[in-house]
């Protein structure tokens, strides 16, 4: 099955496995999902993975009180729902678009056909599976040694898809692809809404971010990144 050009690069699965994407698509299933729809929810057995085409997914639980924690935001070019298909169980989290989507759906038995034929799909599969798993690891970590002003930097970090390589600061700064509330990005940041509100005005006032409504653009990036590298800030995911 084919679609019109690719997801963007900087957070393809599939780059340099251009063999291994087409083989994905011919078996895989369109399917449209409109904003705040759910792709799958928690419990639900796992019978699928997705490729993101366009739009963005949260990821989250269900927590106490009703809260809902978000674990991932997913964009496009990204596969999901990969760990629970590779065990086989029920799904421990929920999808929901957070902006219509448009996804490709390949079930379990198609997906293990793949792998068995794909050798470097099968270690896409891992390290990006070994990456998340990092990546939660440091989120504990963060909330134990960092700061929630850090915390925040770095949630604005990792929703950004493009990680500036050039020394010098992009003259139109770098917009980032999804919109989050700030009771979202709390949940995110082990936070509260009025501490992340105080904060991104904070930010804006020093120059380092941009915002307009939900919008906010990275507007000094290597400044944001140099922050991060200080001693008692762990690394960005």
């Amino acid at each position: 099955m084919r679609t019109t050009g690719p997801p963007p690069a900087a957070s393809d699965f599939f780059r340099g496995l251009p063999a291994e994407k087409e083989a994905f698509l011919a078996l895989a299933r369109r399917r449209e999902v409109k904003k705040y729809g759910f792709v799958f929810l928690e419990n639900d057995p796992a019978r699928s993975c997705f490729l993101l085409y366009s739009g963005s997914v949260k990821i989250f639980r269900v927590a106490v009180h009703g809260k809902e924690p978000t674990l991932f935001i997913r964009h496009a070019g990204e596969v999901f729902g990969l760990a629970e298909i590779v065990e086989g169980r029920a799904r421990k989290c929920s999808a929901q678009a957070i902006s219509d989507v448009v996804l490709f759906e390949l079930s379990r038995p198609d997906f293990d056909a793949l792998l068995a034929r794909h050798h470097g799909l099968a270690r896409r599969v891992i390290d990006v599976l070994g990456t998340r798993l990092r990546f939660l690891g440091e989120q504990i970590e963060n909330l134990m040694v960092c700061d929630v002003a850090t915390r925040l930097l770095k949630l604005l970090v990792y929703l950004c898809p493009d990680r500036p390589e050039e020394p010098a600061e992009p003259e139109q700064g770098i917009p980032l692809p999804v919109s989050l509330t700030q009771e979202q990005m709390a949940d995110m940041t082990g936070s509260c809404q009025q501490t992340v509100s105080v904060l991104l005005k904070k930010f804006q006032s020093e120059g380092l971010i941009g915002v307009s409504g939900r919008r906010i653009t990275l507007l000094a990036p290597r400044r944001i990144l140099a922050l991060l590298g200080q001693p008692g800030a762990a690394s960005s995911a």
